[in-house]
């Protein structure tokens, strides 16, 4: 064999080992290197996997999502990191520019990003669960069933406030979370201003509840819950309108009248004294912290002021409520608000 002959095979060899580690080089970068997550305007995107997906269903919402630059890129380096074989759910953050392996590594190992679940203004535990399901995965229907597992969970138990889930997390994790946080709440000075009340935290939620649906104005909810414990005090009957409103089921009323009086009910607080059996909303912290830190003085009456504004005029005796009382009747006829 020539020289040159054997120096155009160890030539042509070197190229192709050059060729070869250059091809391994392309490949690496685009199957492996290369950004495959590729978001409109750069914004992140969140993919949610649910709890029974598979991984072809975790490719069907990347596609769906118009986000991979190369969906076979992406394939066959799922395959070949296993991912096919591990999908765990939740919600994962997609962000602009991540690379393959990025994306892959995050959902093989299960990276996901907390919700923010945030609930407040809320009624009763059905509209509780449907707040909570649209945030969460767990459906409304097995969060009101976790709930009713337990006759010491009620709407006093829900803290409204922001909180951190994991959005895969079921009822159970979901209510057991509330309930520690009902307890976190509670704390040693909270449950010291309730019991210089003689209130239970549960009773303090009660009124609380009561006050919500007095008042939008955070500023005056202390004066109005010394009202009422001034009148529990007495042993007064509430006559909370917006108890009367519960009781009726009907939270379209704006007037509440005196038929309105009349309705059998452990609600009707023109009726029966004390309190309630129970919550009529799930309180606010502000509410709730508004019993705790009552304003002491000396009115047993309030009502709408006239300019109807939102806010309130108080009294220490009926004379005096009954003027601000038609001066807000008035004004509720003269605005054509009859009920």
């Amino acid at each position: 064999m020539s020289k040159d002959r054997t120096t155009y095979k160890v030539l042509l060899f070197f190229f192709l080992v050059i060729f070869a580690i250059a091809a391994l080089v392309a490949r690496n970068y685009l199957y492996i290197s290369k950004p495959i997550i590729k978001t409109a305007d750069g914004k992140d995107v969140s993919l949610y996997i649910p709890s029974t997906a598979d991984y072809q269903y975790v490719k069907n919402e990347l596609e769906s999502l118009n986000v991979l630059e190369s969906k076979k890129a992406f394939d066959w380096l799922a395959k070949k990191m296993h991912y096919d074989e591990t999908v765990h759910p939740g919600r994962y953050i997609l962000t602009n520019g991540m690379s393959n392996r990025q994306l892959i590594n995050m959902l093989r190992m299960g990276y996901q990003t907390p919700v923010k679940v945030v609930f407040n203004n809320i009624r009763t535990l059905e509209q509780l669960a449907g707040r909570i399901s649209d945030q969460i995965e767990a459906d409304s229907a097995s969060i009101i069933n976790e709930i009713k597992k337990s006759d010491d969970i009620d709407a006093t138990t829900f803290i409204p406030n922001t909180y951190e889930f994991y959005w895969n997390t079921d009822a159970d994790d979901f209510v057991e979370k509330m309930v520690a946080e009902h307890k976190r709440f509670w704390n040693a000075t909270r449950l010291q201003k309730a019991q210089d009340l003689n209130l239970t935290p549960r009773q303090v939620s009660i009124l609380a509840s009561i006050i919500d649906k007095e008042t939008t104005k955070t500023s005056e909810m202390p004066r109005i819950a010394g009202v009422y414990l001034n009148r529990l005090s007495k042993c007064w009957p509430l006559q909370a309108d917006p108890t009367l409103v519960f009781a009726l089921g009907d939270y379209n009323i704006r007037r509440v009248l005196d038929v309105h009086k009349n309705i059998d009910s452990p609600y009707n607080t023109y009726k029966y004294a004390g309190l309630p059996p129970g919550p009529i909303c799930i309180p606010s912290i502000a509410a709730i912290d508004a019993v705790l830190n009552a304003e002491k003085h000396k009115y047993f009456y309030f009502c709408a002021k006239d300019d109807l504004s939102g806010y309130h005029v108080f009294a220490r005796n009926i004379e005096e409520h009954n003027k601000n009382a038609d001066k807000y009747r008035r004004a509720l006829n003269k605005n054509k608000i009859y009920k």
